[in-house]
């Protein structure tokens, strides 16, 4: 029990606390909604920059795809880029989720509980691969998921030119 106490203290919970809040209740899940929005945004702005005259839209079937990938690689610690671990592609994921256009994909495994917008768009941004997908006019839609662990957070986005 004094371990338990001493996790939580570091967590900010004190042990009664823990005991009220889990009476009944289901475990707490993060509401990153905003944080996505929040990519979503700083991309718009960075194809703005970039002269794009379409604004970047949301896509639910991208974001669909989006998630999968962040479950996939937060469940499997061992992968570590584009590949899922039943070797799909970004493009496999898209498809699956029903989306008709080409598709890149921009992803971060960051070592920490939570990050913010500002590191993960530095770490996108000063990525020459990944601001050429973020720039690339030719995107217009967009889906973007996260999710975080208590050692690690997985933000993946995938961006789609649809086939007309």
């Amino acid at each position: 029990m004094r371990d338990r106490a001493c996790r939580l203290a570091l967590l900010g919970m004190t042990p009664a606390l823990m005991v009220i809040g889990s009476v009944g209740a289901a475990p707490a899940q993060a509401d990153n909604k905003r944080f996505n929005d929040d990519v979503v945004e700083n991309v718009y702005t960075i194809q703005r920059k970039a002269g794009c005259p379409v604004e970047i839209r949301v896509d639910p079937r991208l974001q669909l795809a989006a998630e999968w990938h962040t479950k996939d690689v937060i469940a499997n610690r061992h992968l570590d880029g584009d590949t899922g671990s039943d070797g799909s592609t970004p493009q496999d994921r898209a498809n699956a989720a029903g989306y008709r256009g080409t598709v890149a994909q921009t992803m971060t495994i960051h070592p920490a509980l939570a990050i913010s917008g500002l590191e993960l768009l530095k770490s996108w941004y000063y990525n020459p691969h990944y601001y050429a997908i973020m720039s690339d006019c030719r995107h217009t839609d967009i889906g973007v998921w996260s999710e975080n662990s208590l050692d690690r957070t997985v933000v993946v986005a995938v961006y789609g030119r649809p086939s007309f």
